[in-house]
């Protein structure tokens, strides 16, 4: 009774000491991230609900686009990769519930032993007999096989706040992959609209290279009734061959953006199927910005650092559990023999076991230290960088919306300046054939109407690539 007593104290003082010696977890600070953003984008400005809710199947309008989009979501490499993470990411969680739970192994051993004679068990071998008339044997087996246990009790819910580590890391890793296909929709629009804007702009520069070439003839015509000279006719030869050399840029512009939708496509290139003749009367649509606090849940990008930002909450909690004792548990029972013809006799060659552990760490704890450090200052990095991925986004929606607005009146005026050229190009070739006008200004006239429809169908690009823009900055284009 008194050993009993003994061994329940001693027990408990080792208990108590390993509690105390946890007592020494280093003070860390987290941080709270801050999620306030103003009420409105625009000041006295009540939006509708965001347009970012819209799938990216109704956004678009132009079947071709629609077209490119639904095989790049299918077969775009960086889009598979990312699943690919998901995959994996799942597999850890898997992983670590099978952590906390006990682990079973049916095994199998087998050994042989030779004891010298002359030590303490070579002695007693030589005297033992197994049995009546049998004498110990010279090489001594050891033949085992049964199921054998082992279970960490988690205690402090170390391997069950690890496992749901994994299940964030896992939703972050899918929206990761949302952010991913975001991205990947808009750069595809951009890609898709900068072409029908280059086929714009190679058909407005070969109706100015026919007009040119027009004029090139009437120079000739005028210089044979001596009404020009060999000057005006070689500058306008100049502007023709200007032009058409130019050709070949915007030719060549059009294959690279091809190619890189194709990249996009995931597959080799190959010619793209489009419609170019209205792009100049497509109409950006209208979006609503809806409340700024609405991109906390439609932003993949926020709500991934969101979800960082709660695994590594936990991991703090992970890392300070390696503080505090593991308990454990083994347990085995199976058969055991020094002979084979002895290994399955009931109950002689039966055997159990089952014992506890208790282990904490008491010196030299710098290793789990500093991992504790790492995980605080994880902790406050991740909540770093969710605040900074709100203010991006805000950012954001506010540019394009004002760019929207900048860009529509910036269109109109342009619209009026091309306008007001092409009638002035009419006007100077009536002039200069009555000469009352240089050939320098009807040449001047018309690289002004050229340059200034370039700029047109560009600002028209740029209108339609802010719609895609502002689509993308408040979250929309991964819902499907």
């Amino acid at each position: 009774m008194e050993t009993t007593m003994s061994i329940k104290c001693l027990a408990a003082a080792v208990a108590a000491g390993l509690l105390l010696q946890a007592c020494g977890i280093p003070d860390m600070t987290t941080k709270m991230a801050d999620k306030q953003l103003p009420d409105q984008f625009k000041p006295g400005v009540i939006e509708q609900a965001s347009s970012a809710t819209v799938k990216w199947q109704e956004f678009f309008d132009d079947p071709h686009l629609l077209s490119l989009i639904d095989t790049a979501v299918a077969n775009n490499k960086e889009i598979n990769i990312a699943l690919q993470r998901i995959s994996i990411a799942e597999n850890e969680i898997q992983a670590r519930k099978g952590e906390y739970l006990p682990f079973v192994k049916l095994g199998a051993a087998a050994s042989g032993e030779k004891t010298a004679k002359y030590t303490r068990n070579g002695a007693v071998e030589e005297n033992l007999e197994i049995a009546k008339g049998q004498a110990f044997p010279a090489f001594l087996g050891d033949y085992q096989f049964g199921l054998f246990s082992t279970w960490e009790i988690d205690v402090w819910k170390k391997l069950r706040n690890a496992t749901q580590v994994a299940v964030y890391e896992y939703m972050a890793s899918g929206e990761g992959r949302n952010f991913l296909l975001t991205n990947l929709v808009a750069e595809v629009a951009h890609a898709y609209y900068e072409m029908l804007a280059l086929d714009n702009q190679l058909e407005n520069l070969r109706q100015n290279i026919a007009l040119q070439q027009n004029g090139l003839l009437v120079v000739r015509q005028l210089q044979i009734y001596a009404r020009s000279n060999a000057l005006a006719v070689k500058r306008y030869e100049a502007e023709v061959a200007k032009n058409q050399a130019r050709q070949y840029e915007i030719e060549q512009q059009i294959t690279v953006v091809e190619n890189r939708i194709n990249t996009l496509l995931g597959r080799t290139p190959q010619p793209i199927e489009r419609s170019s003749a209205g792009f100049m009367s497509i109409k950006p649509k209208a979006l609503s910005a809806g409340l700024p606090s609405e991109l906390l849940q439609n932003r993949p990008d926020i709500r991934k650092a969101e979800l960082e930002l709660k695994a590594a909450d936990l991991n703090i909690d992970v890392a300070r559990a390696n503080f505090y004792p593991s308990f454990g548990i083994k347990a085995g029972i199976g058969f055991q023999a020094f002979a084979l013809k002895y290994l399955i006799n009931t109950p002689e060659s039966l055997a159990a076991m089952v014992a506890g552990e208790l282990v904490a760490p008491l010196v030299n704890k710098n290793a789990i230290t500093a991992e504790y450090k790492n995980a605080n200052a994880k902790q406050v990095q991740a909540a770093y960088e969710y605040e900074q991925s709100i203010i991006n986004a805000y950012a954001e929606v506010a540019n394009q919306l004002s760019n929207i607005d900048n860009l529509d009146k910036n269109y109109q005026l342009k619209r009026q300046q091309v306008d007001s050229l092409v009638q002035s190009i009419d006007v100077a070739n009536q002039l200069f054939i009555s000469a009352r006008a240089d050939y320098l200004e009807v040449l001047l006239t018309q690289r002004d109407a050229l340059e200034a429809k370039k700029e047109l169908i560009e600002t028209k690009q740029k209108q339609i690539s802010a719609m895609v823009e502002l689509y993308k900055a408040l979250g929309g284009g991964w819902q499907s």
